[in-house]
């Protein structure tokens, strides 16, 4: 009696990294150690997507063989290693040109992505907004254009003319009577209806991109100041922004779990009230496709005046994963932003380990601004680093104001309410009297000059 077997909901995957035997950047590391790491990272990204690993293999190059990246023997080992592994999927480390990724297909007879489609399938699992499907679904559909094929004639829509004549006209071919014609290959139909899809998610996304600049718009007549968390993809930043705001945003150790921006309001000690807003994971070479499709999340970097960069220190490749935030940060245009560097998971290195990194803190260099050293999960450092951001931010002194309100005017006594500190409130006739503390900012941006009786502004 046959018993039955469980069909696993994985896809088995063998992953592939490339390196080029060139100097490393940085002496004394080993020719092709980034790439290594960038492999290891693959695993994770592949899991996230998930795919369970069946095996990696790993190649030492001169130069990358333009046909097929790794070379015609190096593909009998990825395909002998597939069969062996039974893994219908090979997920390449590098980018891939169209040519490439036919070539390597045909030749282990196996389905080929390379890493920014791997990429491109994360975002699609994880967006959840309209807009974030919206920029997802264009972003695959430009990777997806170059690298239709088509099938020769048997891929023909019309009979097409075969003979001399133009269409239809003298000596018009021996195609079928009816279908002469020029015809359109099933290859340029697909393009074309591709280009059309495209043409119709941009301008969705203008659309909803006009909206969002309207809530822009509105958000910022409250007189409230932006803090981007920004940093490498799984450092925490999302356990941060819900330790700091009270929040419930997923958290999850899958790579690029949070896509679409939340933002959330933070009380700060001073009594100060900002923005918090938690951005996607950056990663190395992330591809300007992703960058371009992914505007909302970055505006919010783009927009704001304090960029809080969170680092995971437990992890030995930090500084490395800096380095590549940095530059995505400078392709923002946002290098020169005052910005507060976090140290986070301390709660995960060891004692003695921990105690070296307090003292580089404690005694930092001439000039320099040190870290805040903390744990989003137990809370630690996190009463510094709001005193820290009070600090950091453009200085916003509070200033007590005795005003004379409309009744009518509530929105304005409801946000002195909610941004400020109400001493004292009557009702005298059809107006209300208040005496508050307020931010300057605050006062400002509301006019409540225009209010104040006795002097007091």
């Amino acid at each position: 009696m046959k018993t039955a077997q469980a069909i696993p909901a994985t896809e088995r995957a063998l992953l592939v990294g490339v390196a080029w035997k060139r100097s490393p950047r940085i002496r004394g590391m080993q020719a092709g150690a980034p790439e290594r790491e960038s492999l290891v990272e693959l695993v994770e990204l592949a899991r996230s997507a998930g795919a369970a690993i069946a095996g990696t293999v790993f190649q030492l190059r001169d130069k990358a063989d333009p046909a097929t990246l790794v070379g015609r023997g190096k593909l009998d080992e990825i395909r002998a290693e597939a069969i062996v592994k039974d893994a219908p999927l090979i997920i390449f480390d590098s980018d891939l040109s169209p040519m490439q990724q036919r070539n390597i297909e045909e030749h282990t007879e196996r389905r080929v992505i390379d890493r920014t489609q791997l990429i491109l399938d994360i975002f699609a699992r994880h967006a959840r907004s309209r807009e974030g499907q919206l920029q997802v679904e264009l972003a695959q559909l430009n990777y997806m254009l170059p690298r239709l094929t088509g099938k020769g004639a048997a891929m023909s829509r019309l009979g097409g003319k075969s003979g001399g004549g133009g269409a239809g006209g003298a000596g018009g071919g021996a195609g079928r009577i009816g279908v002469r014609g020029p015809g359109e290959k099933k290859l340029e139909t697909d393009r074309r209806r591709i280009r059309d899809r495209v043409r119709k998610i941009e301008n969705s996304i203008d659309d909803v991109r006009k909206q969002r600049a309207l809530r822009r718009q509105a958000r910022n007549s409250v007189p409230l100041g932006t803090i981007a968390l920004v940093g490498y993809t799984n450092v925490g930043k999302s356990t941060l922004f819900n330790a700091l705001s009270k929040a419930e945003v997923l958290v999850s150790s899958r790579m690029f779990a949070t896509l679409d921006p939340t933002i959330r309001a933070l009380r700060l000690p001073s009594g100060r009230r900002v923005l918090l807003s938690d951005t996607v994971g950056f990663i190395r070479a992330l591809p300007k496709g992703l960058m371009t499709a992914f505007r909302a999340t970055l505006e919010e970097v783009q927009e704001s005046v304090l960029i809080i960069h969170v680092s995971d220190i437990s992890s030995a490749h930090h500084q490395e994963l800096d380095e590549a935030v940095n530059k995505i940060l400078g392709d923002l245009g946002v290098a020169g932003r005052p910005t507060l560097h976090v140290w986070n998971k301390i709660d995960l290195l060891p004692l003695d380990e921990k105690i070296e990194w307090q003292k580089s803190v404690a005694h930092p260099a001439e000039g320099v601004e040190p870290p805040v050293l903390a744990s989003s999960v137990t809370g630690e450092g996190l009463d510094e680093l709001l005193q820290r951001i009070d600090q950091t931010l453009p200085p916003d002194p509070i200033v007590k104001l005795s005003i004379r309100l409309p009744l009518t005017d509530g929105r304005t006594v409801a946000l002195i309410h909610a941004l400020g500190h109400v001493l004292h409130s009557e009702v005298d006739d059809a107006h209300m009297l208040l005496d508050a503390e307020v931010p300057v900012s605050m006062a400002r941006r509301l006019k409540l000059q225009d209010y104040a009786v006795n002097g007091t502004f």
